[in-house]
């Protein structure tokens, strides 16, 4: 016999009701009925076009070449078969078999919901929904197109199922390359890209092994893959990277007073500011040993929060007299304390723990929060410039990395930082898929006291370092601390366009182009019409744009708007950096 205990029961009641009155769902997180509509409408534009492509090669295309030819590659793998290979292609044919596939999901998803520290319900969500609707796809597709399977020996009894498009490979493709995804995104450890390697191979291996069985012919392999990529990539956008399906961050005990408790401490202390969101509890309990190695006792960490995402915690900590500030997070968060640490001499660490880490790269921290912590200790103190910025409805704040508006600011709307949590930099990638067609602007550019210059463009950015992920320098002349700012006009015009301003950029790496500056720059502007890559150096700029476009500051999506005005702030940031051997 139990007995109730009131105050709990009124307790839980009440966070109920405090659930409901903040909005949240008790059931689903809020977005979700919207990510289930936008799926199932891509998904029957999925079908339909998998249709489509299978009646295409069953009617108008079959005595189409390459059509025309695929019996002969399916007698060729006749002819080779051996011993030795036909168990190898049984093998990687039962990788793409249906019990498989169903048990290799079931296990990854409950491993993906009991074995971490968190459930990682999206991710397994992910993998559960691609698999599955490859399988419904496949369903409908075999229905409506009816195609014989190869005229060969077949090595496996034949299904009543059409032989387009080829299930095995697209449940393959939908399972392991949705696995890759995973790795790629969750796992840090340098093994994660040999794995992620081999988990992309599998449904190629799949697909091959069925065809030297006989089981298909190769437009059907390919179907099939494109049916799994297409779930993956559906699936993916709506559940990884959208903002609009958002949990609400659980309350912690004690964030929304973080400055109070910042100014409490004593003069002297060193402060770590964490974005609770990229270091958990056992990464703040390394970098806690590493500041006490190098004599920095009883460290005090303070979290970012949703209102405050650094500003705050890092004016505290100058006010209360700390000797060292630590800012654990990405971007986003560097920018919110170097914001508010700008002019101060309290020096800052960078410690790298988010997606792009863009500052940290530029400045040759290592990628690794630990070892870049240790190094930044071991080193000395440098100044570097900041980008003062502000604009119609954007108020005056720094930026230490980039800014900008345009294709980049567009990408970075349609994801948001629980999608960069949950894949990293893939979540850039397929928030890319729905921006591509992102308008043409027009706007004027003002730099110091130079003429106007009239542009049209895909993309601007402001910029304090020039390298990005993958080591691409998309601005070869900026330095972090040369006293000025530099300006990219990205306008590529057609395919041709984009080949040559991929040029021009991949040709800039590890060299140091002579960019305009505003004493150099002709009345007509730098470059002809179409010309699709710019460059200027500058002290002051003033873009403004004929239509409010997206903009962005160091990562994080502000307010649309029609004006930007940016100038270096020469000096005015010192960060421990580590020291370079002659």
């Amino acid at each position: 016999m139990s007995t109730a205990v009131p105050g709990r029961a009124a307790g839980a009641t009440g966070e109920g009701a405090e659930a409901v009155r903040r909005g949240r769902s008790p059931v689903l997180p809020r977005g979700t009925g919207g990510a289930v509509a936008r799926i199932g409408a891509l998904t029957v534009c999925q079908a339909a076009v998998m249709v489509g492509f299978g009646l295409l090669i069953t009617g108008p295309a079959k005595n189409v070449w390459p059509l025309t030819v695929e019996d002969h590659v399916d007698e060729g793998f006749e002819r080779i078969r051996t011993s030795t290979l036909t168990t190898l292609s049984y093998i990687g044919s039962e990788a793409g078999n249906t019990l498989t596939v169903i048990a290799v999901t079931l296990l990854t998803c409950v491993a993906l919901l009991l074995l971490p520290r968190l459930p990682m319900w999206r991710q397994a969500a992910f993998l559960a929904v691609a698999v599955s609707l490859q399988a419904l796809v496949f369903l409908v597709v075999t229905l409506s197109v009816d195609r014989t399977r190869p005229h060969v020996h077949r090595l496996d009894a034949s299904p009543p199922t059409s032989s387009y498009t080829s299930g095995h490979t697209g449940a393959a493709t939908a399972l392991y390359a949705g696995l890759a995804v995973l790795v790629l995104s969750r796992v840090r450890r340098p093994w994660r890209w040999p794995l992620a390697g081999l988990l992309f191979l599998l449904p190629l291996v799949v697909g091959v092994s069925r065809l030297y069985r006989g089981m298909h012919h190769p437009t059907d392999v390919i179907g099939g893959m494109a049916n799994g990529a297409l779930s993956l990539l559906i699936v993916g956008r709506a559940l990884l990277t959208d903002a609009s399906v958002a949990a609400v961050p659980a309350q912690r005990t004690g964030s929304a007073d973080t400055t109070e408790r910042t100014e409490e401490r004593a003069p002297g202390s060193t402060v770590v500011i964490f974005n609770p969101l990229a270091t958990d509890a056992e990464g703040r309990e390394k970098l806690r040993r590493i500041l006490e190695q190098h004599g920095h006792r009883a460290p005090q960490f303070i979290e970012t929060t949703a209102e405050d995402p650094g500003t705050g915690q890092a004016s505290g900590a100058v006010r209360a007299g700390a000797e060292l500030v630590v800012v654990c997070g990405g971007d986003g968060t560097v920018r919110a304390a170097a914001d508010a640490l700008a002019g101060s001499d309290v020096p800052l660490v960078v410690v790298p723990c988010g997606t792009g880490n863009l500052l940290a790269r530029n400045l040759g921290l290592p990628l690794t929060p630990t070892t870049a912590l240790d190094a930044a200790l071991s080193g000395t103190p440098h100044r570097i410039d900041l980008g003062r910025i502000e604009g119609d409805g954007l108020a005056s704040t720094h930026f230490a990395a980039m800014a900008g508006a345009g294709l980049d600011a567009a990408m970075l709307e349609h994801t948001d930082e629980r999608a960069k949590s949950a894949v990293g930099w893939l979540a850039y990638v397929l928030a890319t898929v729905g921006t591509l067609r992102t308008p043409r602007m027009r706007l004027t550019v003002r730099l110091d006291d130079a003429p106007v210059l009239q542009r049209t463009a895909r993309m601007v950015l402001l910029a304090n370092v020039g390298t990005v992920q993958g080591g691409l320098t998309l601005l070869p002349a900026a330095r972090p601390d040369d006293g000025l700012l530099d300006l990219l006009i990205l306008d590529p015009r057609g395919p041709g366009g984009w080949v040559r301003a991929l040029g021009v950029l991949m040709r800039g790496r590890g060299r140091n182009p002579q960019a305009t500056t505003a004493e150099t720059l002709r009345p007509e502007g730098a470059g002809a019409k179409g010309v699709p890559v710019e460059f200027f150096t500058f002290r002051r700029a003033e873009l403004t744009f004929a239509a409010a476009q997206s903009r962005e500051l160091d990562g994080d999506p502000v307010t649309q708007g029609r004006r930007l005005t940016a100038e270096v702030d020469a000096g005015a940031l010192t960060v421990l950096l580590p020291t370079r051997e002659k």
